[in-house]
């Protein structure tokens, strides 16, 4: 058994086992949740540590290898290259802050108040997640990687649906269902005919990614263009729907909403990222040629999306709503760094994903405290919490200006390397892109004036206030709590460290953009 099978089957036999704790004993799954978390990070750490970044590692590392089906050619094959290390990171590093943001929300479950379940069914199905998602990062085996990628839609759903905090998390939970499914089950029709496509050619039929990649670098698959082409939209089609990409974003809003804070950064910031890792390892390094001449087009939807999430954003009266829009904003411009398919945008597309995880998981949890003090996620219900609450006002502007992009926080990064990378490809889509920037300062910075500044705000106060009177909860609110700050505090210096020096991270994902981006150019290794 390697580390890589480790790494996925802690959180797998944690939540198997979160599932057994008896009804009386409920207050252990809060701790042995977090606890699995951490043992995870413990392993992806140590595989980052021993991780080789220099150019002549091999392209994947840590690789294991077994016969899973061989009358198919399916194996259980795994390995971890420098994009999905950091994705295995980000993964590892947000769960046990995820849990423990999710304290609250365990006391809270139950039957009662129309919601099903348990504690322990709650801990278990984030950390059911968890390993789906890893499993989904050390893939190489496309089969495999498929089960995975449609496995954890279960886990999701019910977290969305059975523990959301809205009258509509049910229509919302088949919603996110419905869309996923669909786009996975065109997924299994392009996984299918890409066998077929390998039974022709010279390395036999297989689902093993690298052999695949080799043989498409080369141009050995025995298929026409024309084939591969519609092969590889319908592999783009699910991770569009999973990223998502305008159009096909529509699920996102309404399940962000209708989740829990905790299970909607874990879908937002988690989840869907395994659609955009998935468009650089699989749709770009299987379809070389179809990506390279599809680039277009999607880079235009990209844009579209871009600029549609950040107007939608600036419209929206619900905070939560908000900032799900704002990540639709965001996606576009991580997959216009990944089809703009130069090393500049790709890296920074890559870098994106990270800093937007962290971003959105502190900008939605602090909104998620918010709400959960005031009752309400309408903005027009806030104002002057900067008065009352002053740390949840910092916090808040903090995780805001990252998400506008603000030079010295971790998205400027990103988003510059991706618009830098893209112009030279894209020119006018980059220029367009540029838009958003203004966009962003707006929503932001419109949100936090009408939240945070101000007078302290009383809805339906009484003219005068005399004995009797209840005292409004706004003038009361609680600021940040010890565990708040527990989770809060490593993702703000997360996103001013990798703000200030992101070499790590650019370090350890450049092989393999560099590997990427050398398939997708004209006579690359063909």
């Amino acid at each position: 058994m390697g580390w890589l099978t480790v790494l996925w089957l802690v959180p797998a036999v944690a939540a198997a086992g979160v599932v057994a704790i008896p009804s009386s004993r409920a207050e252990v799954a809060k701790w042995v949740g977090p606890a699995a978390a951490m043992i995870t990070l413990g392993i992806a750490g140590g595989l980052a540590a021993a991780f080789d970044t220099s150019p002549s590692a091999p392209r994947y590392q840590f690789t294991e290898n077994h016969s899973w089906i061989p009358t198919f050619g399916a194996g259980y094959d795994l390995g971890l290259d420098g994009i999905g290390l950091v994705m295995v990171l980000l993964t590892a590093a947000l769960l046990p802050l995820l849990l423990l943001a999710a304290w609250r929300d365990a006391d809270s479950v139950g039957v009662s108040g129309g919601r099903i379940g348990s504690v322990q069914t709650y801990v278990a199905l984030i950390l059911a997640v968890e390993a789906m998602v890893l499993m989904s990062f050390v893939a190489l085996d496309i089969l495999l990687f498929y089960i995975f990628f449609e496995a954890m839609l279960i886990p999701m759903y019910f977290l969305i649906g059975g523990f959301g905090g809205t009258a509509n998390r049910s229509a919302a939970a088949l919603k996110f269902l419905l869309y996923n499914l669909f786009g996975g089950l065109i997924m299994l029709a392009a996984v299918v005919g890409l066998y077929m496509v390998t039974t022709r050619s010279d390395i036999g039929g297989t689902f093993n990614l690298p052999a695949i990649a080799d043989a498409a670098a080369a141009g050995e698959l025995d298929a026409g263009s024309g084939l591969l082409k519609v092969l590889f939209l319908g592999f783009l089609f699910a991770f569009a729907v999973k990223a998502p990409l305008w159009p096909f974003h529509t699920w996102l809003p309404d399940a962000a909403v209708a989740a829990t804070p905790a299970s909607a950064v874990l879908m937002m910031a988690i989840v869907d990222k395994v659609g955009t890792f998935a468009m650089l390892r699989f749709c770009l390094q299987l379809f070389p040629d179809a990506a390279s001449y599809f680039a277009p087009v999607i880079a235009a939807l990209a844009v579209v999306g871009i600029l549609y999430g950040a107007i939608l954003a600036i419209g929206q009266q619900d905070v939560m709503r908000l900032i799900a829009y704002t990540s639709i904003s965001h996606f576009g411009f991580i997959i216009l760094g990944i089809f703009a398919m130069t090393a500049q945008s790709q890296a920074g597309a890559t870098l994106y994903m990270v800093n937007h995880g962290i971003s959105t998981a502190a900008l939605f949890l602090v909104a998620g405290f918010l709400v959960s003090r005031r009752g309400s996620r309408l903005i027009a219900d806030f104002g002057g919490v900067q008065k009352v609450a002053p740390v949840l006002a910092g916090t808040f502007l903090i995780a805001g200006l990252a998400t506008l992009s603000l030079p010295g926080l971790a998205p400027f990064i990103s988003e510059f390397l991706v618009l830098i990378g893209t112009y030279p490809r894209f020119p006018i889509a980059a220029v367009v892109a540029t838009g958003a920037l203004v966009l962003a300062a707006i929503y932001i910075l419109w949100t936090y004036q009408r939240m945070m500044g101000g007078p302290v705000r009383i809805p339906n106060a009484p003219a005068r206030e005399g004995p009797g009177t209840q005292r409004d909860p706004a003038r009361t609110m609680r600021d940040m709590l010890p565990m708040e700050k527990l989770v809060i505090v490593p993702m703000l210096v997360a996103l001013v460290a990798l703000g200030v020096y992101p070499k790590p991270v650019l370090d350890t994902v450049t092989p393999a953009v560099q590997h990427t981006v050398t398939l997708t150019e004209p006579g690359g290794q063909r």
